[in-house]
């Protein structure tokens, strides 16, 4: 014996309906981490051009710094000589993240 199970026809396209909330918000979820993850990558970049540059810059200048940050995907944004007598300090920037970097020669 066979039972017939009979259909409203409210119930009609409620899978279609659940299927583009869950989409929806996978494409929203995905779109924020991917947001998130480019910062932390740029962050990333900026310090180690940020490095790189001011242990360049120790022996080239200001011209090595911004060659080297270059390189690197990153602008020189301030170079300056100090706060010691044998120590630079570089900043640049990638994308919207800015790093500082702090290199010297003496002991």
């Amino acid at each position: 014996m066979r039972i017939r199970r009979s259909r409203s026809i409210d119930d009609r396209g409620q899978a279609a309906v659940l299927v583009i909330i869950s989409t929806t918000l996978f494409v929203l979820m995905m779109t924020a981490l991917l947001s998130l993850g480019s910062q932390a990558l740029d962050r990333a970049r900026a310090q180690t051009a940020a490095d790189a540059a001011a242990l360049a810059s120790l022996d080239g200048g200001h011209v090595r710094a911004e060659t080297i940050a270059h390189r690197h995907g990153a602008k020189v944004v301030s170079w300056q000589r100090g706060p010691g007598p044998d120590e630079v300090t570089v900043v640049v920037r990638v994308g919207e993240s800015t790093a500082t970097a702090r290199a010297t020669d003496g002991p």
